[in-house]
């Protein structure tokens, strides 16, 4: 990304835009818990209905 001047309002120098610790924690709310949520769900389907075990805890147990 090339660099430019800096902007400014009234002589003050706008700060350049930054991934917060909120923008991280929001998208892994919207995006993250759900995947998982819906994953897991998923994964739990599967092995009530055909047997077999799919999940991480197969995996890990």
């Amino acid at each position: 990304m090339p660099k430019h001047t800096p902007q400014t309002i009234s002589g003050e120098r706008i700060p350049e835009p930054r991934v917060t610790f909120t923008a991280i924690w929001l998208v892994f709310l919207w995006v993250g818990l759900p995947i998982l949520i819906i994953g897991g769900l998923l994964d739990l389907a599967v092995q009530l209905i055909f047997g077999v075990c799919t999940g991480l805890w197969c995996v890990a147990g």
